[in-house]
């Protein structure tokens, strides 16, 4: 989606594409200080940075307040916007896709509503799954835990992928398609690890893990687009820094492009 927040002058233009941190103005009363403030704002919410607008009185920091959200209101689809008034909050973080200054107006391209959490503690600590949402499509960027470090983890490993399963047969229900893409810290058959024999009783390769992925392929009947079109040996996403592993592709296949 874009947004034209407003047609700036050239005198805007340069404050906005200037590079400096930290940037004085001073101007007239109608120069459009207010607008171009609102659009700093935005850029900094988009990139997840916080924004802090300082007024001489309470009045017209809420003047400005309420000028952002009109000025924004069109974009609501799903809606993008999260905005919580008492705080005077406006959170866009990750859900857009950047703001261009041009000759035509600043122009704010924003995607849909994105869930960063899946209100799991405490794996939404870990940041391990991130959706961006483009019309039908979700891309989703998935980093499911590793147990290799120790058995705590292990156990934390498997309570992660025992909620995910159902999380997973849900979003395969909806009208969406989706895409999954990240370090899942398993290898599925054999054919995805040079020295399987041996690491049948690691993490990684547990006979838990690889029916997990078993269950969600041929169950539930996601597809691990990689090997729809490449079903040959030795092609592997990780290596061990030891042992010369990246030379002698002593690998695994964790990292997987998972699609509904």
């Amino acid at each position: 989606m874009t947004v034209n927040l407003f047609q700036p002058h050239p005198g805007q233009i340069a404050i906005l594409r200037h590079p400096a941190r930290f940037k004085v103005v001073a101007c007239g009363r109608r120069f459009g200080k207010t607008e171009t403030g609102k659009i700093l704002l935005v850029e900094r919410a988009l990139a997840g940075r916080i924004g802090w607008w300082i007024s001489p009185t309470y009045r017209m920091a809420d003047d400005v307040w309420r000028s952002l959200k009109a000025s924004l209101a069109g974009v609501a689809i799903d809606p993008v916007l999260d905005v919580e008034d008492e705080e005077a909050a406006l959170d866009l973080a990750g859900r857009g896709l950047g703001a261009t200054v041009t000759s035509r107006g600043v122009l704010l391209h924003l995607g849909r509503r994105v869930p960063r959490r899946l209100g799991w503690a405490p794996f939404d600590d870990e940041g391990r799954y991130i959706e961006a949402r483009f019309k039908n499509l979700s891309v989703i960027s998935l980093y499911l835990p590793s147990g290799s470090s120790s058995e705590e983890r292990q156990q934390a490993k498997f309570r992660f992928l025992a909620e995910f399963m159902p999380y997973l047969r849900a979003l395969k229900r909806k009208r969406r398609d989706y895409i999954l893409c990240g370090d899942w810290n398993i290898a599925h058959k054999q054919i995805d690890l040079r020295n399987w024999r041996s690491n049948q009783k690691n993490s990684g390769f547990l006979p838990e893990e690889r029916a997990w992925l078993d269950e969600l392929f041929d169950d539930v009947k996601y597809v691990d687009a990689f090997r729809e079109v490449n079903p040959e040996p030795d092609q592997y996403t990780w290596w061990s820094n030891r042992g010369q592993a990246w030379s002698k592709n002593v690998g695994w296949r964790i990292d997987y492009h998972v699609l509904s």
